[in-house]
């Protein structure tokens, strides 16, 4: 069991991300219109690229836009859960081993404690974040059966990851599961809001060459909102 989720279901799953997320990209920017998008960001490109630069970079900041500001607890835990998930997944030691060994490359690594402790970070921002959709009506109502089911999917891999990592329980069973409900995350991500981990820069970029060229930026207002 363990040699084929390590084997062709990564390698399965992880090809299914890519070539569907490239496929996702083609039909975003394929379906802007020209009339109301296209044109102007090919006939400003500067503007429009210093726009799509300073829309991804403000709404990576913690707090750097105002609609961060104006949500800061629900900006905390976003930031919380999307920094421990981000980070622990890329450069845990024991994830950059096995990218060394079935893709030939790692990245630079964080020790183990950091990692606990972002994982248990991204945790405690996924259940405040779940908890708000049960608790104010206005998210409840927005939230349907795939939004559930995405959120406790991503909640899935940090879960049984700290309980491989802290040996509770059969070891073996919590690292194949862990495995594999990252494998089924990669699966999802071009077919769900999962997508928005690589979306985001593209209808950031998008919606900031928009301000940047159309809605003042040409006069030189700098939009954050």
């Amino acid at each position: 069991m363990h040699a084929v989720l390590t084997g062709p279901l990564f390698y399965g799953s992880l090809g299914v991300c890519i070539i569907g997320m490239i496929v996702r990209f083609y039909q975003y920017f394929n379906g802007l219109s020209w009339q109301l998008d296209r044109v102007a960001y090919k006939e400003y490109p500067v503007m429009g690229f210093k726009g799509a630069v300073r829309s991804i970079y403000k709404w990576l900041i913690p707090y750097g836009t105002y609609g961060w500001r104006t949500q800061p607890v629900m900006a905390a835990a976003f930031f919380g859960f999307h920094i421990g998930v981000v980070f622990v997944p890329l450069f845990l030691i024991g994830h950059n081993v096995f990218l060394q060994e079935k893709l030939g490359f790692s990245l630079f690594t964080i020790s183990n404690p950091v990692a606990d402790g972002l994982t248990w970070m991204a945790i405690g921002s996924l259940l405040f974040l779940i908890l708000r959709r049960l608790v104010l009506p206005e998210v409840r109502i927005m939230t349907d059966k795939k939004d559930w089911g995405v959120l406790f999917l991503s909640l899935a891999p940090l879960v049984t990851g700290l309980l491989a990592r802290y040996q509770i329980g059969d070891y073996s069973l919590w690292l194949n599961a862990h495995i594999l409900s990252g494998e089924l995350v990669l699966l999802a991500i071009p077919f769900t809001k999962l997508s928005h981990v690589f979306l985001f820069f593209a209808s950031r970029a998008q919606l900031g060459m928009d301000f940047g060229i159309k809605r003042g930026g040409l006069k030189g207002t700098k939009m954050t909102w």
